[in-house]
């Protein structure tokens, strides 16, 4: 289920370390109060601690929170760690954080937008 992120409208991730402790209310205190966000939308907001092996994951479903919770046995995430934000990422980008990867792939074929064809 946290690996499929189609039917969402945006997905943020909390860049930073988050105290995993933190259940729905403390976590959706996080988006309004530092990230000026709203939680009740359409949006995947994931969250991870310091040990990187864990993430959590808050969506609203239209009539209340659902929580994620999940942990890898071995490896762990290629968390972005030097700024406190919330960054928005495509589906391909969380595809690869779920896999392990890291979000930014240097070595990735980036998409090119030419102002007009030739």
């Amino acid at each position: 289920m946290l690996n499929n992120a189609s039917g969402l409208d945006k997905i943020y991730v909390a860049t930073g370390y988050t105290d995993l402790r933190r259940g729905i209310d403390g976590l959706t205190a996080i988006l309004q109060q530092e990230f000026q966000l709203d939680p009740f939308q359409n949006v995947l907001f994931l969250f991870c601690g310091k040990r990187k092996d864990c993430i959590k994951a808050l969506l609203w479903e239209g009539d209340g929170f659902v929580l994620f919770y999940k942990r890898l046995e071995s490896g762990k995430f290629q968390w972005a760690r030097t700024e406190q934000e919330a960054r928005a990422i495509t589906s391909t980008q969380f595809r690869w954080l779920t896999e392990g990867l890291a979000i930014d792939q240097l070595k990735a074929v980036q998409n090119v937008y030419p102002k007009k064809a030739l």
